[in-house]
């Protein structure tokens, strides 16, 4: 592992520390790069680990979150969302956040049942990995920045750091109906600050660049995160679990 990597790495599980009390917690996990790297790292610094994994049946993130935790071998819970009742919790989420941003709506949505999903375990805390994409280039719009030079991917990630810190503070409202909180070590002022360091070029190659947060995928072969997870290209919370082509029905 070179010095950068053991670097990040080192400020990944600070940021951790400082941000997480619990030693029981629940990790969000979809079988991705990220959250299966924050997964692991919270193992190796002792955390007591359950993966909560959500999602329509037969989802995406539900079968690939099983495939790599084969490899794993953490404690999974899984909660499949039924159909029949998600257009009235749709309903009542948007009227708790009162915004039609979309993806605001999704990510809540989502981490409802996660949330609930926790608390049917009597885990008060989830950590996600939010913040990494952000962070590391992860968006397709950094593609499109990068042809802009450095300026600009420093443009679209300050807007993307602002809006997810916002999203975060409106799931947690949403999460509060289960008295449980859900902690992104990784958008902490600290980490941020230090992963804007990181060199664009270890994050982002150039516009034609469809797999990004190089840095983080190596980080993740290294402390031993499963090829499957490091090498599989992003599909966001809100379409891997179905949510987003599901409330897209329900308007």
């Amino acid at each position: 592992m070179n010095e950068t990597r053991k670097d990040l790495l080192e400020h990944i599980k600070d940021s951790i520390v400082n941000a997480v009390t619990e030693k029981k917690i629940a990790v969000a996990f979809s079988g991705g790069v990220d959250s299966t790297l924050v997964a692991k790292v919270c193992s190796d610094l002792g955390y007591d680990v359950t993966l909560v994994t959500i999602g329509f049946p037969e989802s995406h993130d539900i079968l690939f979150a099983k495939e790599v935790n084969q490899k794993l071998k953490f404690k999974h819970e899984i909660l499949e969302i039924e159909s029949n009742s998600f257009g009235q919790i749709a309903t009542k989420i948007n009227q708790k956040i009162k915004t039609e941003n979309l993806s605001w709506n999704e990510n809540s949505i989502a981490f409802y049942y996660v949330s609930k999903l926790a608390k049917s375990l009597s885990l008060d805390v989830v950590v996600t990995a939010n913040g990494i994409d952000e962070l590391f280039c992860g968006y397709n719009a950094y593609r499109e920045a990068i042809s802009g030079g450095e300026s600009k991917v420093l443009e679209v990630m300050n807007a993307k750091l602002d809006n997810e810190i916002k999203m975060m503070k409106a799931v947690n409202s949403v999460t509060a109906e289960f008295g449980v909180v859900i902690v992104q070590p990784l958008l902490s002022e600290k980490f941020v600050e230090f992963a804007k360091t990181i060199p664009i070029s270890e994050k982002i190659h150039d516009s034609e660049d469809l797999y990004r947060k190089h840095i983080i995928r190596k980080l993740a072969s290294e402390v031993g995160v499963p090829e499957i997870s490091y090498n599989k290209r992003k599909k966001a919370l809100q379409y891997g679990s179905k949510i987003h082509k599901s409330l897209l029905k329900t308007r």
